[in-house]
C-alpha cells in the first residue's frame, strides 16, 4: 500500500455508518422497528463510545430505538460481515473506523467486498492517535523513547486495540520510520489494555484520541508524547504533532 508517512500518521478514526439499503427500503417509513448499530471494537474505546453518543441521539431524533452491539474479531472485519449478510433494509449498521479500508489492503480475502457491499449514509467525526506511555517509563519525548528503545533493544512492547486497526499500523510505521524493535502485543479494544499500560506490563500505544486516553493522560495515570497529526490538536496544544517525519526517523 502506498501511503505517504504524513497521510498515514494522520489517518483519522473518522467513523460512518454503513448499510445496505435497497431503494424500496428508503422509500418505506424508517425506521419501522429498533436499528441494530454494531462496532467491530470492544465497549470503551473511542469508536465504542462515539457510537453511543450518535445512537442516544438518533434514538431521541427518530422515536426508534437505535442499539449499539460490539461484534469484535478481525479488527471489525466480523460486524462488517454480519451488516453485509443482513436483510438490506436499513435495520442492520455497522459504524466503523478506518480498519474497513485498512482490511481492505492487508487482507489478500475477505468474505466481502467493503466498497461495494456496503453503501455509505455519512462521517460522524475525525480524530487522530494518541502516543502514550506509562509514567514510570523514563522518557518524557519521542525522541526520548527512541533513543530508550535503541539502548534497549527488544526489551520494549507495543500494545494495541487489535490487529489490523488504525492504533496497530501506527505503532507499526513509528517502529519502522524509527528503527527499533518492539514486540506487538494485541489487545481485544484499547480500554482492555490501559490496565497494563499504566502498570508497565506493556510500555507504549497509539490510541484514538476519542476515547478516555484523554483523560488518563490529564489524571497523570498514562504520559503522552505525541499526537498524530501534522499540527498541534487544540485539545492537546502542548504535546508535540508527529504526522511528519522527525530527523531520528527519517
Amino acid at each position: 500500500m502506498n501511503l505517504p508517512r504524513r497521510q498515514f500518521l494522520h489517518l483519522a478514526a473518522g467513523v460512518a455508518a454503513l448499510p445496505a439499503v435497497s431503494p424500496l427500503a428508503r422509500a418505506q417509513t424508517y425506521p419501522a422497528r429498533p436499528v441494530h448499530l454494531l462496532v467491530g471494537l470492544a465497549a470503551g474505546g473511542g469508536t465504542d463510545v462515539a457510537a453511543r453518543i450518535v445512537a442516544e441521539w438518533l434514538s431521541q431524533y427518530f422515536g426508534q430505538q437505535f442499539v449499539v452491539e460490539n461484534r469484535t474479531g478481525m479488527a471489525g472485519n466480523l460486524a462488517i460481515q454480519a451488516v453485509v449478510n443482513s436483510p438490506p433494509d436499513g435495520h442492520t449498521l455497522a459504524f466503523t473506523g478506518p480498519n474497513g479500508t485498512i482490511s481492505a489492503a492487508l487482507y489478500k480475502k475477505l468474505p466481502f467486498n467493503f466498497l461495494q457491499d456496503t453503501a455509505p449514509v455519512g462521517g460522524v467525526m475525525r480524530f487522530p492517535n494518541l502516543m502514550v506511555v506509562p509514567p514510570s517509563l523514563p522518557v518524557k519525548t519521542v525522541q526520548e523513547f527512541i533513543d530508550y528503545a535503541k539502548s534497549h533493544p527488544g526489551a520494549l512492547s507495543m500494545a494495541s486495540s487489535g490487529v489490523g486497526a488504525s492504533p496497530h499500523l501506527s505503532g507499526e510505521l513509528f517502529r519502522f520510520m524509527a528503527k527499533i524493535e518492539m514486540v506487538h502485543v494485541p489487545y481485544r479494544g484499547g480500554a482492555a489494555a490501559y490496565p497494563d499500560l499504566m502498570t508497565g506490563k506493556v510500555h507504549m500505544l497509539f490510541d484514538n484520541l476519542g476515547g478516555p486516553v484523554l483523560e488518563l493522560v490529564r489524571s497523570g495515570k498514562l504520559r503522552a508524547l505525541g499526537v498524530t497529526t501534522a499540527t498541534h490538536w487544540d485539545s492537546l496544544p502542548d504535546i508535540p504533532a508527529i504526522g511528519r517525519p522527525c530527523p531520528a526517523m527519517r
